[in-house]
């Protein structure tokens, strides 16, 4: 593989650079990894069976997971050969060439203004963010994420369908949702234990339709902080945004764990009916809005009984979704950041700069469709899509079959 030196060129911005000279130190090299992958027959028969069967898609989950980290680490191998140290704002991009899957890894190198150059952390930080994460008192260790594919599965879609026939709560759709969400948070959090960290900070959640399941993917930056060091064995977790966490260390709270609530709700169907008829009429629909009020009432309380577990005085920055479901059901997820006030927790300045808080704003506009696509930001797909997975497997299985069937034949 050619090695290019391309030391003028820098992914960081005019405001970056300038908080970047206040954390002493001055920009570097734009650095970016890659790993093209494929499902292969294998494991898409593998893929197909767990995909039927719901819950995890282990196939699936694996194969994205080993790719990202491959192009990460080649990612940090170039930030090494520059001399780095530390690489920053680094993001996952995901393009498709056919059948194939391109992972590439983007961020940028920072140098000190003196003294050696050693590679001592990765983030998933932009510099801006950087500059927040230092002034609160987090000492950036290592870009850290978790992932998982899932499906709802033939089974889980039938034993659903029977019942969504009756109003109320779908466990078997809240328990599937709720697991691999939290399976997502647990992974990402045993990558950050591997670095002695005892915080993984500045979360973000990005769920996306994948090679026909469904995958939710956390990204974020292992720390460490002077007082968490009793939550070293299951470090603290958060996704308020940097500026956010700055300002409430500023007033002394800190996070202490990322908290998810899930219901999935049916109308059922006699209530189904009379929405219907109340919808042909026009005016309130009292069903669906009782419906969406008892599914959020059931999410929001979720989370709170979390946050009491942990011992913290408030959830902060909560985020609410909705997904529709079909055949009458709804999904709600609420996602928020417990906190805690800690004696002694504050920043180390009394304001921050104008120019961490600034939002660049973006200059290169391309509207193409299809080309790439960026999975390392917030949204999330409909979760609609999820039901189309197992049959996008089977279809995947039956074509690669037929294609290996083809080509014995000519031999």
């Amino acid at each position: 593989m050619i090695q290019e030196q391309h030391r003028r060129v820098t992914g960081l911005s005019g405001n970056e650079i300038f908080c970047l000279n206040r954390l002493g130190m001055r920009p570097g090299q734009l650095c970016v990894g890659n790993s093209v992958v494929a499902l292969g027959v294998a494991r898409g028969l593998g893929a197909g069976l767990s995909t039927l069967g719901g819950g995890e898609v282990t196939e699936i989950t694996h194969l994205v997971h080993d790719g990202r980290t491959r192009a990460f680490n080649r990612a940090m191998e170039e930030a090494k050969r520059y001399g780095g140290a530390g690489l920053t704002g680094v993001s996952f991009d995901l393009i498709t060439h056919g059948t194939n899957l391109e992972f590439i890894t983007v961020g940028s190198t920072v140098h000190p203004n003196q003294g050696m150059e050693t590679m001592r952390f990765s983030t998933s930080a932009d510099v801006q963010q950087l500059y927040c994460q230092v002034d609160s008192g987090f000492d950036p260790l290592h870009f850290v994420f978790g992932n998982v594919a899932y499906s709802i599965g033939l089974g889980g879609s039938i034993t659903g369908a029977f019942r969504t026939l009756a109003r109320g709560e779908v466990p078997q759709y809240s328990q599937i949702f709720d697991q691999t969400r939290h399976l997502a948070l647990k992974r990402i959090v045993d990558e950050a234990k591997k670095y002695g960290a005892n915080s993984v900070i500045g979360i973000q959640t990005t769920i996306s339709p994948l090679m026909g399941a469904q995958e939710m993917m956390m990204v974020g930056t292992a720390s460490n902080h002077p007082l968490l060091t009793a939550y070293a064995n299951e470090p603290v977790t958060s996704d308020m945004t940097n500026e956010e966490m700055w300002n409430m260390a500023n007033l002394g709270y800190l996070p202490l764990r990322l908290v998810m609530g899930v219901s999935v709700y049916s109308l059922g169907f006699k209530s189904g009916v009379f929405a219907a008829l109340q919808s042909l009429g026009g005016g309130e629909v009292t069903g669906l809005t009782e419906l969406l009020y008892e599914a959020r009432e059931q999410a929001l309380a979720r989370i709170e009984k979390d946050a009491e577990a942990c011992g913290a005085d408030d959830v902060v920055g909560v985020k609410t979704r909705v997904y529709d479901l079909g055949n009458g059901m709804v999904e709600f997820m609420a996602i928020g950041t417990a906190v805690k006030k800690v004696a002694g927790a504050k920043t180390k300045n009394e304001a921050l700069p104008p120019q961490a808080i600034i939002q660049d704003r973006e200059t290169f506009i391309d509207s193409t469709q299809g080309v790439t696509s960026n999975i390392s930001g917030g949204g999330a797909a409909s979760s609609q899509k999820l039901q189309r997975g197992p049959f996008a497997i089977i279809a995947f299985i039956f074509f690669m079959l037929f294609y290996v069937l083809r080509i014995f034949s000519h031999h």
